[in-house]
């Protein structure tokens, strides 16, 4: 019998949904928030979810990936109010089997809680062919997991595959691991850089020619279509493609038929397409420097990699495994990681993505040398600035200022002054105005909250005077 669970905070919503389930024979639990709601899928198991978006505790949205990433998860159906088309587009894009605008018919919820279940039972009766290898992925976050799994569908079909996300975030390693994982593993996984074609060569790298075609073809070539047929084409980074290539690109895809240069016959590819790349396509086509109708064929599936800023909690797991394969292939000994090394890691924003971190631990571990554990002071000068800055901006620019009326936080300060006055020695110093700026305004807090705000005292100790006291307050948006 399939169980049913109801989370929305409108009690009436609620009983008549349960009233209907039960109706259906199905079992029927209810929450009435967020958090209860997120502990009962925890503990039993649904075969289907009704989430509202708008909870007393939050969005229904956040807690998508922990529903979906749960074992056996449930088909999850959002409730949204009408007006509220964000709603809906947020819920498909975070992997939801369908929404309901509230309130919605008897007819209209039967149809889609059926249609749920039946598409859950066709699914529990699928075998998977063959264990996917994804050793080379690592990371355990929600974003990454999300991936994978597109990933292993992307890989049991021969669909042609879109894959985005910004620079050194792994998309030609998924890339790869689709093909490795298919039924064309055996053959060739070819690589084309878009972003080096130009048009005098385009057609002689795609299509090969014959020899004595032009000056210079002294034998006859194989392009690129032909080597990868039977294989994958994976072409890297596609939204540097100028458009005059893509519309002879489309041509190929459309027939897989294509005529080498000086040739009078056609020849045939049998390859299977993945694309990448770093910028947002349809907003491309929207600017007119993608074509629209290459876009449609090369969309089949899209796999979106999260950026290593939204995955922080793999740093640690990437980090291991990077070092693993760094002692393999250059010898370095292993080295022991620092827990003021791992914060720093992960107090950085990664613009370069997991490229950039592991460009980053192979200059600490060359830094480090024989010493046997890795420490923030190994890790380049202009990372530890970034994370410095970002600190000291997180707690000067949010807790030391008025904030609604409320004043600095105590704590805040202290950590503040540890961080500007003791760990000078162990990170390179901001331009002297930013510095003096920073260090005047802690002063000024501390100095403040150990008066208790009297203001005789404040003057007597600082030795300011009174309008200089002031004029500092004002510049700084302090308080007493």
């Amino acid at each position: 019998m399939a169980h049913i669970l109801i989370i929305d905070d409108d009690i009436e919503t609620c009983e008549t949904m349960e009233s209907l389930i039960t109706r259906m024979s199905y079992d029927c639990d209810m929450a009435h928030s967020l958090t209860t709601g997120l502990r009962k899928t925890t503990e039993n198991r649904y075969d289907v979810v009704f989430l509202d978006v708008h909870l007393p505790d939050g969005s229904g949205l956040e807690i998508l990936p922990n529903i979906i990433n749960l074992p056996d998860a449930p088909e999850i159906i959002i409730l949204t109010g009408k007006g509220e088309p964000d709603g809906a587009e947020l819920a498909i894009k975070g992997g939801v089997w369908e929404y309901l605008l509230k309130p919605s018919s008897v007819k209209e919820i039967t149809l889609t809680l059926n249609r749920a279940l039946k598409y859950r039972s066709e699914k529990s009766r699928q075998t998977v062919a063959k264990e996917i290898d994804f050793s080379h992925v690592i990371g355990g976050s929600q974003g990454i997991k999300a991936s994978i799994r597109l990933t292993a569908k992307a890989a049991g079909a021969d669909a042609n595959v879109l894959i985005t996300g910004e620079t050194g975030t792994g998309k030609e390693l998924f890339a790869r691991t689709i093909h490795y994982n298919s039924r064309r593993a055996s053959e060739k996984f070819m690589v084309v850089d878009c972003a080096s074609l130009t048009e005098s060569l385009v057609e002689s790298i795609l299509f090969g020619h014959k020899k004595g075609s032009f000056t210079g073809a002294q034998t006859n070539h194989q392009g690129l279509f032909k080597l990868a047929d039977g294989g994958t084409l994976f072409l890297d980074e596609i939204g540097e493609m100028p458009l005059s290539i893509q519309k002879v690109f489309l041509r190929v895809l459309q027939e897989k038929h294509f005529r080498p240069v000086g040739s009078t016959r056609e020849e045939k590819s049998n390859f299977r397409l993945i694309a990448a790349t770093n910028r947002d396509p349809e907003s491309m086509v929207e600017e007119n420097r993608f074509r629209s109708d290459l876009l449609f064929r090369i969309y089949t599936m899209h796999i979106r990699l999260p950026p290593l800023r939204q995955r922080k909690e793999d740093i640690s797991p990437l980090i291991d495994a990077r070092m693993e394969h760094l002692c393999v292939t250059f010898g370095f000994e292993k080295k022991n990681i620092g827990e003021d090394f791992l914060t720093t890691l992960e107090g950085y924003d990664w613009p370069g993505n997991v490229r950039e971190l592991f460009n980053v631990l192979e200059r600490a571990m060359v830094d480090a040398g024989e010493e046997e554990t890795l420490y923030s002071v190994h890790i380049a000068r202009n990372i530890r600035i970034k994370v410095a800055h970002a600190q000291i901006k997180s707690m000067t620019g949010a807790e030391v200022i008025q904030v609604d009326g409320e004043t600095t936080d105590t704590e805040t300060v202290r950590k503040i002054g540890q961080l500007v006055f003791e760990d000078i020695v162990d990170s390179a110093l901001p331009p002297l105005k930013e510095f003096k700026s920073t260090v005047e305004r802690v002063y000024l807090s501390e100095l403040i909250r150990q008066c208790k705000g009297e203001l005789s005292e404040i003057l007597d100790r600082s030795g300011l005077s009174r309008s200089h006291f002031y004029a500092l307050l004002k510049k700084y948006n302090l308080v007493l």
